[in-house]
């Protein structure tokens, strides 16, 4: 039988972040479970963690699944709980309690130890619990194995990120029938570099791996990294970017690019789409005039960057710097607020700010018009230090206004109360000047929902994106980024800024139906054939 002919009987997908919405690999998976589900059905079964005493409004119970196994598990101290994931397709998920492996943790520390050489004697932080994580999700596929005598199928086991390398060590030396799969979304020893402030890609191929992870003091990550890519049936990765990182950093080359593709089905169409875009408009222009003490343009300029708080790797200083360009450019005239949506170290909604949108009458602290949440490190926040030096205050006669909200937006932030994508719509673009983003998801999504955006070439989705056109005239621009043309790329930034504000009506229709346009070529229902392929590479071995 030719490999990719070969077909799974059941799929395991394992992730700290099923059902546990964190970042990017969250909506890597969830947005994925539509498509693979349509495939698998109820032989795809996600598993994820566990958080006794924690409300997931993301996770739907239903006793019926897998019942009696369920009640076997249970009897036997394996605490677990079986529903549906609630997304899109709607597929099988397990979520387990790992901490009742609690006791079992130092053996397999030292089975590691044994078998692969993994050091975990200075490890720290989240290292021993994402072990024991991995660790517990590997004895519960053996279990499900055992329990359905199922030993004799095809059976793929797929480990998303070093936070479940562990679930592949133990499944490589107790259960060696069940074939492995692990998907690094990103190198922990790359990540390490950008965010210490080194520059990755001047030395790139003078990095050391196993070198840097001691210099950099992730060396248990990075073994447990390394073992489950060079042990995997099947090593696989998000992007050609990324690949170069594993095979310089890990010494593997992944069998197989996996990118990661995204649905479009919950994006409002026709009639429906104006109105969520005339209300993520009208909630924004609220908000920053109630923030300001002013009124705004209605034509004002809207522009948005988000994700992680990264400060340098996902180019928010960058996002800033070309602000600041455009900020003293006499010449330019038309208004610009922006919004930085980065969930921060915050305390919660500001009260007077609140208070304000309720009650117009109400007094509000007039000196802080930049940011809609309390934050514990006010003066110490890299974004707001930013924005004090590049005198961003604000003030009526200031073309350019910048507003930090650092919160998560699901809904209930206590400013907005709307989804970070039904803020999104509102948006006229969107900036992404990533330094270190494996993918990067968050322009992806902006041309979804038909917002021009900006990313670079050191994003896996720019990378992919630069094989075609990359002008923002077409949706979506790439600009080329290097470790030293800092100031040049926030200018082709301000210029791509400066396009978007003097494009007629017209105009933005038609690059509004490019971007999405391109972005349908991202779509699961194209890219899932490479997860059959990382299948199938496996089930050959």
């Amino acid at each position: 039988m030719n490999e990719l002919e070969k077909k799974p009987d059941y799929v395991f997908e394992i992730s700290w972040e099923v059902c546990n919405k964190i970042g990017g690999i969250y909506t890597v998976l969830s947005t994925q479970a539509k498509a693979l589900n349509s495939i698998y059905s109820d032989k795809l079964i996600y598993i994820g963690p566990d958080f006794e005493g924690k409300e997931n409004i993301y996770f739907k119970e239903d006793k019926s699944i897998l019942k009696k196994w369920i009640s076997n598990c249970n009897k036997n101290d394996i605490k677990v709980r079986a529903g549906r994931w609630n997304i899109p397709g709607e597929p099988i998920v397990i979520l387990i309690d790992h901490r009742g492996f609690a006791a079992e943790t130092d053996s397999f520390l030292y089975e590691m130890w044994d078998h692969f050489k993994v050091d975990s004697m200075e490890a720290y932080g989240d290292y021993k619990e994402s072990v024991l994580f991995g660790y517990a999700t590997a004895k519960l596929i053996e279990n499900f194995c055992d329990y359905h005598k199922i030993e004799n199928k095809n059976i793929v086991a797929q480990f998303h990120e070093w936070t479940t390398g562990s679930g592949l060590l133990y499944t490589k030396i107790h259960c060696p029938h069940i074939k492995t799969l692990f998907t690094t979304h990103a190198t922990t020893v790359g990540r390490s570099i950008c965010f210490n402030g080194k520059n990755l890609y001047e030395y790139f191929s003078g990095y050391n791996g196993d070198q840097m992870a001691c210099e950099l003091n992730v060396k248990a990550k990075h073994l447990v990294e390394k073992n489950a890519a060079i042990h995997a049936d099947c090593f696989t990765t998000v992007s050609d970017i990324t690949a170069k990182e594993c095979k310089q950093l890990l010494g593997k080359n992944p069998d197989i690019v996996t990118p990661n593709g995204f649905e479009g089905d919950f994006v409002p169409k026709g009639a429906q789409y104006t109105k969520k875009r005339n209300e993520a408009r009208k909630v924004l222009k609220t908000v920053a005039e109630k923030l300001f003490g002013y009124e705004i343009d209605d034509d004002a300029l809207f522009v948005g960057t988000s994700g992680r708080y990264e400060f340098r790797n996902k180019g928010i200083d960058m996002f800033l710097e070309s602000l600041r360009m455009i900020a003293y450019d006499d010449s330019f005239k038309k208004e610009i607020v922006a919004f930085v949506l980065v969930p921060g170290w915050n305390v919660g909604a500001r009260k007077d700010l609140q208070q304000k949108l309720t009650d117009p009458e109400a007094k509000y602290n007039v000196y802080r018009k930049n940011i809609t949440h309390e934050i514990y490190n006010f003066m110490d926040d890299k974004i707001l230090h930013t924005m004090r030096m590049f005198h961003f205050d604000n003030e009526k006669n200031q073309n350019v206004k910048v507003i930090l909200v650092p919160s998560y937006l699901n809904g209930d932030d206590g400013i907005f109360n709307k989804s970070y994508y039904d803020l999104l719509i509102g948006l006229d673009l969107t900036i992404f000047a990533s330094y270190y983003e494996p993918w990067g998801y968050t322009p992806l999504e902006s041309a979804v929902f038909g917002i021009p955006t900006v990313t670079t070439d050191l994003a896996g989705f720019g990378l992919w994106c630069s094989q075609k056109p990359v002008d923002i005239k077409n949706g979506v621009a790439v600009i080329h980024r290097t470790d030293t043309n800092y100031f040049e790329v926030a200018d082709e930034i301000q210029n791509n800024i400066k396009t978007i504000a003097s494009t007629d009506k017209k105009g933005i229709e038609s690059i509004h139906k490019k971007a999405i346009a391109l972005a349908k070529k991202c779509s699961w229902n194209d890219f899932i054939q490479y997860y059959q392929q990382a299948f199938s590479i496996a089930l050959s071995k």
